[in-house]
Parts: structure tokens; sequence; C-alpha cells
């Protein structure tokens, strides 16, 4: 997003200026200014002229239950650049309201999907069938102090940050190196919903065929891969797999105290806990220590809010600071010799 956010009349005179005031699909007169991709998924509401058309009743209402897609609409609007939240991956496709296309046509399910509001529009265009249960986990910003942003990052200002956290209950979790992993009840895979086999998963793949009855249905357990080095060895791992977050089938995070009980459940270990406690920045920023709890360097934090976090509110609620330099691995290490990370003394060995 490079221009400002035009305010909601400056928009919809923008929009139906460069439109002409006519449906950019069929012509007749055109009754709304559309948003392209949900104004509730931007920062700054999203009134962006290359997120805007002019559409008439009936296709104003096929958008919104995206029976036309954001590529047809922009199409049809002679829209070149696309624009997107920066919450929203620009090498995935999405829809309206920010629910991932898979490659093969079905979808996933967005932070916003289990909205009522989302729900009765997608259930009256009768799409709600061509959406999978996975879920791709979310981007998350980077705090503003953090030293290992990259130009490809995104970052919670500081007035978000204290507006959101302020005098909230938080949690300071260590951020680990590793794969960012999903279990399902009848289903497993890594960050891309269409990861394949690989040697490092086969310890996961065989530790979640032995728990996969236990986790509800709908729910989704996230958290480390933690069998192959990355760009930190560990020498004193509790497991192979430690859970970051538990979600529940309606895509809520559940609150700290829920997450770790499920993850004792399962029969896995959460990442340690730093700091937890009313929101102080000092206190959070005192979490970098360089030093990781299992050996080796630390890889940065995880702020969270320690309450349950509803979809609509994930990347609000969640930040992290990665160390300097902590882009590490290459594209290739998946093909050089694997290495496996030391596990404690009292661990078995996987």
């Amino acid at each position: 997003m490079s221009e400002a956010a035009l305010g909601r009349d400056e928009f919809r005179a923008a929009v139906f200026k460069r439109d002409g005031g006519r449906c950019v699909v069929c012509g007749e007169a055109a009754a709304d200014a559309h948003h392209v991709v949900e104004r509730r998924l931007w920062p700054d509401g999203g009134c962006h002229l290359d997120n805007g058309a002019s559409l008439c009743a009936k296709h104003h209402l096929q958008a919104e239950q995206t029976l036309l897609s954001c590529e047809d609409i922009r199409k049809a609007a002679g829209i070149k650049k696309v624009i997107l939240p920066d919450i929203l991956d620009p090498e995935t496709s999405w829809d309206k309201w920010g629910n991932p296309i898979l490659p093969n046509g079905s979808r996933g399910r967005g932070q916003l999907f289990w909205d009522s509001s989302v729900q009765a529009v997608l259930q009256s265009g009768g799409v709600l069938d061509q959406f999978s249960e996975l879920v791709k986990f979310p981007r998350i910003r980077h705090l503003p102090w953090s030293l290992g942003r990259t130009d490809d990052d995104i970052s919670m200002n500081a007035s978000d940050l204290v507006k959101r956290f302020h005098g909230q209950r938080v949690i300071v979790t260590e951020k680990i190196d590793g794969e960012v992993s999903n279990l399902y009840q009848h289903f497993y895979h890594a960050r891309s919903l269409d990861s394949g086999s690989a040697v490092w998963r086969n310890w996961l793949k065989a530790a979640h065929a032995k728990i996969a009855h236990d986790i509800p249905d709908g729910w989704r357990v996230c958290g480390e891969n933690m069998f192959a080095v990355h760009s930190i060895e560990y020498s004193s791992l509790p497991s192979y797999f430690l859970v970051f977050a538990v979600y529940d089938e309606q895509g809520c995070a559940l609150d700290w105290p829920d997450t770790e009980m499920t993850a004792a459940m399962l029969g896995f270990p959460t990442v340690p806990v730093l700091w937890q406690g009313v929101y102080n920045e000092e206190s959070v920023r005192r979490c970098w220590s360089g030093s990781s709890r299992f050996g080796g360097q630390q890889e940065g934090y995880v702020l969270r809010m320690a309450g349950k976090i509803p979809p609509g509110l994930h990347t609000r609620s969640i930040a992290k600071f990665v160390r300097e330099g902590h882009v590490q691995t290459t594209h290739h290490w998946r093909h050089s010799k694997i290495r496996k990370n030391g596990l404690a003394a009292n661990q078995p060995k996987g």
C-alpha cells in the first residue's frame, strides 16, 4: 500500500469518477463503491482507489458473496495494481473476505470467516461448501523495536501497540527457530497448506497419528517442528514439537492457560513463557537475552494477549521481536543434509 487512504466520502467520489458512475461489470448506473478487499482487513480502512470499484446493486451483492472474484472485479475496473492489507501475503490469492484460495480451487478460512455477517453473505451465495477446514497461519507483525525486520516484513506501529495492549494482561514466549506446523483431527500441514512430505516432517507425522483422535473436531494445534536445525542449533529441547497456539472450531485462539492444558493433554510442551503480567514495554523488552532456554542463540520472543483472541483481532493481538540477521536459513536448506536438533537428556530420541 502506497498512497494514504481516502475518507469514505472521498473514496466513493473518486471511484465513481474513475468509473464514470457506471457498474464496471454491466454498465448500469452504479449503486455502491465496492471495497475489492474487505475494509476491516486494512488498518486504515482500505479506502484506496485501487481497492475500489463501482458496482450496481446486483453485482455488488455478487461481489460480497464472492461469486465475482477480486480478480474479476479488478479486470473489469481496469485496475492494474493489486494492493492488499499488510496481513495478507501477496504471493497468495485471496477472496473479498481475506480467505486464501488454495491451488485446487477450494478456500481456506481467513480471520473473518466466522464473523456472523460474513457467514451470512457466504451462505446466501451458496459457496460455504468450497471451504476447507485448513488454515494458513497468518503473518505476524514485528514489534517497533524488533532488530530483524526486513523490507518484506510488516510491523505494528507504536501507537497501535499501546492502544491494543495498554492495561491488558499479556504473555511473552520465546520465539523458536523451527517450521510452523498445524495439526488437525484429520490432517497435518506445515505453514503452506499444500506442504508435501519431507524427512524432517516424518517424526511429527508419526506423533500426530498417535494423538489425532484427541484433537477436537474443527480445532487446530499450531507449533514449531524442531526436528531439523534451521539457522539455530538447539541442544536440549523437551520435544521436537512445541505448541504456541491452539484454535477452536470458531477460529478463536484459546487463552494461554487453556493452550497449555490442551498441549499437555496431547503430550506436547508449549514454547517457554519468558514473562507475563499487565503490559509493560520495559518488561517486554527485557525478554531479549540472546540465549535460548534450550541451548544456542535466542531467535526472539512473541508478545500476545493472555486471553482468548477472536479471529478478527488475531493480527492486532500478537507481535514479535526477532534478532538481527535472523533470516539466515537459505531457501535450499531443505535440500542439504538434515541435522537433528538435540533433545534434553531425559527425552526419548526421535
